[in-house]
């Protein structure tokens, strides 16, 4: 843990950085590629709607021996239809039968107490109309709607509506493919499945809108200097940001992961599954989309601004100009003349030259003393 915060140190101060922006084309390739896989999955399969948005029956036992693909043969064979089983905590089973009224429900009832062979009386019923799921869905999405519009004016306000268009961007995405994995993987949708939905929301804004903050600050007065455009203090923002949001999604993760691959799968807890696996995806995808998508397609919506284009090109230029000199001065240290082409230099006591002799003396020229 040490090693990871003096990691997250250098990277805030910038003395080590990954180039986020630089690969932004890769990332925004990968999400495409994601984002489409998820739009194919809802096409192709759909969503395996709950009986609280279809209607039908809910039959919950006591414990029992029956499994639960004898139970799915047991409530087809008695009701016509496809039925979704699930394992309780308990010991029994939870059956749900979609498309049911209440002469049929009490006739599947009576057939499948034969069939698993237990009391009827053990057997609880309940009838869901198909008017109050409707009705759960039609507030789910004006929920939503009202959410995006408050976050966009809300973004828009606190920061501009560049990175207000970049969120939105961002949660579009993060919705997209957790409901598209919902159809790969067959989970049932229930009412907390909307529930997850709209929790993560607030998850998905959370990473973006600390990178935001950290970037509006670095950009003050960006024009009135030569060292870096906006992609790289876009950059410097993540980095600066990066472990902190790797913190705090794995810990959100672990609790929400304990409900998915230990309370629904090992403990056999379906119900666990219909919330955990939106809470679970939506925070991968939020943490995702915050590093990869909001920041990056923040920063192409700056630097199509002339201002920051003129700031880009006197950035390049003042570079290319500091690596011209640069290499200039390599070549002079380098040396471009051979030092034994060069004349040596004189070393030692200078002699000089005799004065002519005088009555057979010979003294230096110069005066007399």
């Amino acid at each position: 843990m040490s090693k990871l915060g003096n990691l997250g140190a250098r990277l805030h101060r910038g003395e080590i950085s990954y180039d986020f922006i630089g690969k932004r084309k890769i990332w925004y390739g990968v999400s495409i590629l994601i984002t489409i896989t998820a739009i194919v999955g809802l096409a192709v399969r759909g969503l395996n709607m709950g009986i609280d948005f279809q209607g039908g029956a809910v039959f919950t036992t006591s414990k029992t021996s029956v499994s639960v693909a004898q139970a799915e043969t047991y409530a087809k064979e008695a009701s016509g239809h496809d039925a979704v089983v699930q394992k309780l905590g308990t010991g029994g089973l939870r059956i749900q039968i979609a498309g049911m009224d209440t002469e049929k429900s009490d006739a599947t009832k009576a057939k499948l107490a034969t069939d698993m062979k237990v009391d009827p009386e053990s057997i609880n019923s309940d009838l869901v109309g198909p008017s109050w799921g409707d009705e759960i869905a039609n507030k789910a999405w004006e929920g939503l709607g009202i959410f995006m519009v408050l976050v966009v004016i809300y973004l828009a306000i606190a920061f501009e509506w560049r990175m207000a268009l970049a969120a939105l961007v961002a949660l579009i995405h993060d919705i997209t493919i957790t409901t598209g994995i919902y159809a790969l993987v067959g989970f049932e949708v229930t009412p907390g499945t909307v529930i997850g939905l709209l929790t993560i929301l607030g998850y998905s804004l959370y990473d973006t809108v600390v990178v935001f903050d950290s970037l509006k600050e670095q950009t003050k007065d960006i024009t009135k200097q030569t060292r870096f455009t906006y992609s790289d203090i876009a950059n410097h923002s993540i980095n600066g940001t990066l472990v902190r949001s790797i913190n705090t999604t794995v810990v959100a993760l672990l609790p929400v992961a304990g409900l998915l691959f230990i309370g629904g799968g090992f403990l056999g807890a379906g119900t666990l599954n219909d919330i955990s696996l939106s809470l679970f995806v939506g925070l991968a995808a939020g943490a995702y989309s915050s590093i990869f998508i909001a920041t990056p397609l923040v920063a192409d919506l700056k630097e199509a601004e002339p201002q920051m284009k003129a700031l880009k090109k006197r950035v390049l230029a003042k570079r290319a100009q500091a690596a011209a000199e640069e290499e200039m001065a390599e070549v002079r240290v380098g040396g471009s003349e051979d030092p034994e082409d060069a004349a040596p230099a004189v070393v030692g006591p200078r002699n000089q030259p005799a004065s002519r002799n005088r009555g057979g003396r010979g003294r230096p020229s110069g005066k007399r003393r």
